[in-house]
């Protein structure tokens, strides 16, 4: 062998290892390539496992109204129109639905009812898709601590929310703190701690008789920035009936952050119950009066029968869907996914 050869083996090895090394960059990368497609199935099977409730009821409804009638007619999307507003889509948006459809049958001349399921599928995309890029990550910069403020009512799952977001950022390397902001009720800054130390992170309570949300949060700035966590979530009372008392208690706390951290809150997210249906709407609003909000949390997808409810959030306060919760376990609050979603609502339709 020459002296060639001799080096190019001692500086890249001989053929067979060469081929050993490209044979296990190749089985490395097919199984990268598996592993994305396992990960992709799971995401869906949980949309399909959470929305099976609506599911049922919005194809099931669907299709007796196609087995009453033979033809696509006036009556058929006045009945249409019906099942469209028992799924929580609200009535604005089912006339743009029901509109679209009408167009969409004229143009392609379908008169057999079972053929109008992927025409109610891509205008059900389409508007909540419409006039706006759809963002579900969280605002998480390097550098900085990123500041998460949830808000929400009592018994909406604001606090397993909160604990399942903070061990999502764990897993991805992140340090968290969470602050017990909720000094209206001893219940919740206890129930946070058991959820909090269950998944890893750090919290800030209040101390004995202290009722100053802003002064929790001021506290745990201070512990953020003095052992450089990566994410202060800051949990908030959740009570409606006094909006004054929330927007002042609110304004305080988001004053109290934009003074210590630079863009703070990076996230304000609300936290609303599926299964409220209509009435998480005015929560949205009240909500949205008493603080800048980026996106919605909906928890309890899995428990309710009615999953337009996703379409009308959007319509109604123009906030995406960030998270949605599938079911009880930690990976059941899933980034909203449109077309799993989509998919989810309509399996059975249009197979």
């Amino acid at each position: 062998m020459g002296f060639w050869s001799n080096l190019k083996d001692k500086l890249f090895g001989t053929k067979e290892e060469r081929i050993a090394k490209k044979q296990a960059k190749l089985e490395e990368k097919e199984q990268k390539k598996l592993q994305k497609e396992l990960n992709k199935q799971n995401k869906l099977n949980n949309y399909i496992a959470g929305l099976s409730k609506s599911n049922t009821s919005f194809t099931e409804s669907i299709k007796e109204l196609q087995n009453r009638h033979n033809k696509i007619d006036e009556e058929f999307f006045e009945e249409l129109e019906e099942i469209l507003i028992m799924s929580d889509i609200s009535m604005k948006l089912v006339q743009i639905i029901i509109n679209e459809c009408k167009k969409e049958v004229k143009n392609e001349n379908i008169t057999d009812p079972k053929l109008i399921n992927e025409i109610i599928a891509d205008k059900l995309f389409t508007i909540y898709a419409s006039n706006s890029v759809i963002d579900t990550t969280l605002n998480v910069q390097p550098n900085r601590i990123n500041v998460m403020l949830f808000v929400g009512v009592n018994g909406s799952g604001k606090t397993t929310s909160i604990s399942k977001i903070a061990k999502k950022l764990i897993d991805e390397g992140h340090k968290v703190l969470v602050a017990a902001a909720d000094t209206f009720r001893a219940a919740a800054v206890e129930q946070l701690e058991i959820w909090t130390k269950r998944v890893g992170a750090d919290i800030v309570k209040p101390a004995e008789n202290e009722k100053d949300p802003a002064a929790v949060v001021y506290k745990a700035i201070d512990k953020a920035q003095s052992e450089n966590y990566d994410v202060l979530i800051i949990d908030t009372a959740g009570r409606l009936q006094n909006k004054v008392n929330l927007m002042t208690e609110l304004a305080k706390i988001n004053k109290v952050l934009a003074s210590k951290i630079e863009g703070a809150p990076h996230e304000s997210l609300l936290v609303l119950d599926a299964t409220t249906g209509q009435n998480g709407i005015a929560q949205a609003k009240v909500f949205g009066e008493a603080t800048p909000l980026s996106g919605i949390v909906l928890t309890k997808m899995d428990g309710t029968s009615k999953g337009g409810i996703v379409l009308t959030i959007k319509d109604e306060i123009n906030l995406a869907v960030k998270y949605i919760g599938l079911g009880e376990k930690v990976e059941d609050l899933a980034e909203f996914d449109l077309d799993a979603y989509i998919y989810g609502l309509m399996k059975g339709l249009n197979e």
